[in-house]
């Protein structure tokens, strides 16, 4: 990576049609959440944000470090409060290693690995906006550079997170991975088994 990419993992719902948190939520032995730590981690995202919400104390404490925790004191109104709060938290970050461009992770997609996010971060600069494609539909990790943070969290609303406004790019580079992977989402305990 030629410039710092900070990891922004989205785990803060409370996952309503799976049945509780899936932050929590174990496969192959791990939480989502750790593995979804580990695959930015892979990936070389640094710093690594964790906006966390339902069971906040309970996701924390998976969490090698739990500094790496940013609650969203409002993530029940959806997705746009976890992206606003993290947003903020990398805003602060201090010392020469400012982060460029943040990489916005979910914490249910376990089939996104390192190599998609690595694939995504290459197009890292302040004014980047990029998303991962499968098979041409538009999907996660989104890469958000620096120069929009302010304005993305200005209209992340609801459940939409940056959906809104990453409708009004032009700029929008989509980056198709689906020869690596996965872009699908584990909404209810049956995705567990896998994507199809």
């Amino acid at each position: 990576m030629a410039e710092p990419v900070a990891g922004l993992l989205l785990a803060a719902g409370a996952g309503r049609r799976f049945g509780g948190p899936k932050a929590l939520v174990q496969l192959d032995g791990e939480p989502l959440v750790l593995r979804a730590l580990r695959t930015l981690t892979a990936a070389g995202c640094a710093p690594v944000r964790v906006v966390v919400g339902a069971s906040a104390e309970q996701v924390r404490a998976l969490l090698p470090d739990p500094a790496q925790a940013v609650e969203a004191e409002d993530w029940a109104t959806g997705m746009g409060a976890s992206l606003r709060a993290g947003l903020a938290s990398l805003e602060r970050t201090e010392g020469t290693g400012q982060p460029a461009a943040a990489l916005v992770h979910l914490v249910d997609l376990p089939w996104v690995g390192p190599d998609i996010i690595a694939r995504v971060t290459a197009h890292v600069s302040a004014e980047a906006v990029a998303r991962a494609a499968y098979d041409g539909v538009p999907g996660h990790p989104v890469l958000l550079g620096r120069r929009w943070w302010g304005e993305i969290a200005g209209a992340a609303r609801g459940d939409r997170g940056a959906r809104d406004w990453l409708a009004t790019r032009a700029d929008l580079t989509l980056i198709e991975c689906g020869d690596l992977g996965s872009g699908r989402d584990v909404d209810r305990p049956a995705d567990l088994a896998g994507p199809a």
